[in-house]
């Protein structure tokens, strides 16, 4: 009896002792076609990116065309000329010249009479701006046009019937870069200085709004 247990206790160890000898590649692991269509391979689409290209350079030029209200004068076409310089990334300064023509005041129309002949309005300004909220505007589903609301305020002189006012001026616009080079702006700006032409020295709001073009180089 002690010589067959022997036997199989010797048997069994020299059973572990080939099994260990064994690596892992010498083991086979069977592996059925379901258990292989288990597998997922994801099929990724790749889509193709466009970087946005925009012109390295600072300077931007160009033209605007909109309607401004003059107080007390009526709502008529303005239209000017604006250039551009990039300080920074976010920072701007920018001169202006617009010009327009005013209409009759209310004293005018009711008494019949003129309080001034010339009636050319046109203003110079130098300006500060400041894009607070780049982003994105979105034309379908496949084009991205790069954008930036930016406030802006400056001072400047208006000359209208022939007298020169200091001007404070300030607003809010929107710039979308339609490619690398071209911009459309739209602006909403206030134009304040005091006048007596009316016959008591006041302050006066003069606003406007205008669509523009500007190219950078």
């Amino acid at each position: 009896m002690e010589s067959r247990i022997r036997v199989f206790l010797l048997t069994g160890l020299a059973l572990l002792a080939g099994c260990a000898s064994r690596g892992p590649e010498d083991i086979s692991i069977p592996q059925s076609e379901s258990e292989a269509a288990r597998i997922i391979e994801p099929e990724v689409e790749r889509r193709e990116i466009k970087t946005p290209k925009i012109d390295a350079e600072n300077f931007e030029i160009g033209a605007f065309a909109g309607i401004m209200s003059i107080e007390d004068f009526g709502t008529n076409p303005v239209y000017g000329v604006r250039a551009a310089y990039h300080i920074a990334e976010d920072l701007f300064v920018e001169a202006a010249v617009g010009r327009t023509e005013a209409g009759l005041s209310s004293i005018e129309e009711l008494a019949n009479v003129r309080v001034t002949e010339n009636r050319d309005f046109t203003y110079y300004n130098i300006s500060f701006g400041y894009n607070f909220l780049p982003g994105e505007i979105f034309l379908g589903r496949k084009t991205a046009l790069n954008s930036a609301l930016y406030v802006i305020g400056g001072v400047g002189a208006t000359r209208f019937a022939k007298e020169d006012n200091f001007t404070v001026n300030f607003g809010a616009g929107v710039r979308i870069l339609a490619n690398d080079w071209l911009a459309v702006h739209f602006d909403v700006r206030d134009h304040i200085f005091a006048t007596d032409l009316l016959g008591s020295n006041e302050a006066t709001n003069n606003l406007e709004a205008h669509l523009g073009f500007t190219v950078f180089f």
